[in-house]
């Protein structure tokens, strides 16, 4: 089957897919970013995406520490939560490389792409996956996962293999693996494995996870 019509093409950050985890951050103080960051960094997630809430000047302050801190490192950080052109160019100012919205915005995903920045628009059916795809985005952000399940993956594979997606919204280490065997290219995970910010157990909740997408995408392998 032909890959569907798309005028842009914007790659996944390799951050992203070397781990195959997306960590949410969600009202993170810019003072506890680079903590987190290591914590991530040290169980091998490789991409951080600080949500876009109120009041939106904080969260711009913590992507900009994030940024600063993840400077020459292997770590990729994002913004979250962007509703509009106008968060975006205001998240991407302050370092985000990376765009993730909740929902299907094709003119913002088009902005993104037009400029190269990878953009994750959140979708949960196949007419709004279809949509942000042939906008320009990078992947699409299956949203919410918990809802949808690894059989709605699986399944709308068939007709649209070429189309990565990203489930995310209630993914755990235990649940992870499941939608990797779907044919997921990577996990967003929030509250599981961020919580309140809170240092202990980042580190230890990173590797797990890191290691359910790894053990998955090699016995993916080995069933093809």
């Amino acid at each position: 089957m032909h890959e569907p019509r798309r005028t842009i093409d914007v790659d996944i950050p390799e951050g992203l897919l070397r781990g195959g985890v997306v960590a949410i951050g969600r009202r993170i103080d810019a003072g506890r970013v680079a903590g987190i960051l290591d914590g991530l960094a040290a169980g091998g997630v490789g991409a951080f995406e600080l949500t876009l809430n109120d009041p939106e000047a904080d969260a711009l302050r913590a992507i900009q520490a994030a940024a600063r801190h993840a400077a020459g490192s292997d770590m990729t950080v994002g913004a979250g939560t962007v509703l509009s052109i106008e968060t975006a160019g205001r998240a991407v100012d302050a370092g985000a490389s990376f765009l993730v919205m909740p929902h299907t915005d094709p003119e913002l995903v088009a902005w993104a792409a037009s400029r190269g920045i990878p953009a994750f628009p959140g979708a949960s059916t196949p007419t709004e996956i279809l949509t942000g795809w042939r906008a320009g985005a990078a992947a699409v952000k299956l949203f919410p996962a918990s809802v949808v399940g690894p059989g709605f993956l699986r399944e709308f594979r068939g007709p649209f293999p070429d189309i990565p997606l990203v489930p995310t919204g209630g993914v755990t280490a235990d649940t992870a693996g499941d939608y990797i065997r779907a044919g997921a290219v990577a996990v967003g995970i929030g509250s599981w494995l961020i919580g309140d910010g809170a240092l202990d157990g980042i580190a230890e909740r990173s590797a797990r996870v890191v290691r359910a997408v790894a053990e998955a995408r090699g016995s993916a392998g080995s069933a093809t």
